[in-house]
């Protein structure tokens, strides 16, 4: 049987928006993305929603409107896709890496207050797996020592933690519509604020820092265009927003597929004594369905499974043990250590809503018997 780690919905309908945009005179960043825009708006509750080329760019593009560069510090976490700490490089800062929860993963908040300098102007959590981080915890510590929030939201679309979502509690959040992500347009991100100032900085950022973009220097008189600041290339354009304004909808009927096949796993895989199943914080927006496996264990697995046609991922090793980080910080495994344990035992199995019982079924009874599997030693 083969398993593919992902596959997305897309439906005949978001082919058909797509198609009506190419067939349009206008692929770029346009109206198109301004729908998105309004409909993202409305989902996350957020006042204002800037459509980007990749979650990267929203981060890198979100502390640049905050006004952090050279010099400057900013606190995240090592278990985390690289973006998260090259996006703090990209501006000029300096990332802080602090440890995470040995249960979920997640930033331990009780350890920001120890990393806090001078230098230190924000704070970047990940919301991991789909699990929120303690925003209501980090925020007390971000007004007191006067730093700014920006979430990283890649993996939660949907969650939420003691009665917030992501963006209500931080200056910015940051989402990615990779080809993976419970909402995709293949590559595609999006910065949410409360902040109007800020959104109008990332709108200009996102498009060279120019003043006007192409729909409105071209809507009816011709508006001539100034540079206002030094901007870069991340605008989502209209064929990858027509991809998404259909997709909205159904992300939380698509969250309750997902925690339907969760729970088919937890009851299976709990079982096994060498399986750790990372613990969710508040209602988790099931963007993966992660497992810690013992160490030695954790590659047996990963290539047994692959051996037998099913798709599966590593999320994450600590980006702190990574070698362009070692030799750029002088970072050693064990300065973050329950980040470098869950790197070395995580593995990601398929979650998508279309898997059928006997797929998932399939894919529990490999587990089974991989890791029951006798070594023949000699």
């Amino acid at each position: 049987m083969k398993v593919e780690f992902f596959r997305h919905d897309l439906t005949q309908d978001d082919i058909e928006r797509v198609s009506g945009v190419l067939r349009s005179t206008f692929l770029t960043t346009g109206p198109v993305t301004e729908r998105f825009e309004k409909d993202f708006s409305r989902y996350t509750g957020l006042a204002h929603v800037v459509g980007l080329n990749s979650c990267t760019a929203a981060l890198h593009l979100s502390l640049l409107a905050l006004g952090i560069g050279p010099g400057d510090e900013v606190i995240t976490t090592p278990m985390t896709f690289i973006a998260t700490a090259t996006a703090i490089m990209h501006a000029g800062a300096k990332p802080v890496f602090i440890d995470v929860e040995k249960d979920s993963g997640l930033m331990d908040v009780s350890k920001i207050e120890a990393a806090i300098t001078a230098r230190t102007k924000a704070i970047i959590p990940v919301h991991l797996y789909g699990s929120m981080v303690d925003m209501r915890g980090l925020r007390k510590i971000a007004e007191r020592f006067h730093l700014k929030v920006i979430e990283d939201a890649a993996h939660c679309i949907e969650g939420t933690r003691d009665g917030y979502r992501p963006g209500q509690l931080s200056d910015a959040v940051c989402y990615s519509f990779y080809a993976t992500k419970n909402m995709t347009c293949g590559e595609g991100g999006a910065v949410a604020t409360e902040d109007s100032d800020l959104a109008q900085a990332v709108r200009c950022l996102r498009l060279h820092g120019m003043s006007k973009d192409a729909a409105t220097r071209y809507k009816g008189k011709y508006q001539h265009w100034d540079m206002a600041r030094l901007g870069w290339k991340y605008n989502m354009h209209d064929i990858s927003a027509a991809l998404l304004i259909g997709q909205i909808p159904r992300l939380d009927k698509n969250l309750q597929h997902r925690q339907t096949i969760c729970r088919l796993y937890d009851k299976e895989l709990s079982k096994i004594e060498s399986i750790q199943i990372p613990q969710s914080k508040g209602i988790s927006a099931r963007h993966l369905y992660t497992i810690w496996v013992d160490p030695e264990k954790r590659d047996r697995l990963l290539h047994g499974l692959h051996a037998k046609g099913i798709g599966v991922a590593v999320n994450y090793r600590a980006v702190h043990t990574l070698s362009f980080f070692r030799k750029a910080f002088s970072y050693k495994a064990h300065d973050f250590p329950n980040a470098y344990n869950i790197g070395r035992r995580t593995l990601s199995l398929p979650l998508y809503p279309q898997l059928s019982k006997s797929q998932i079924n399939y894919v529990i009874e490999s587990v089974k018997s991989i890791l029951s599997e006798k070594r023949i030693t000699h």
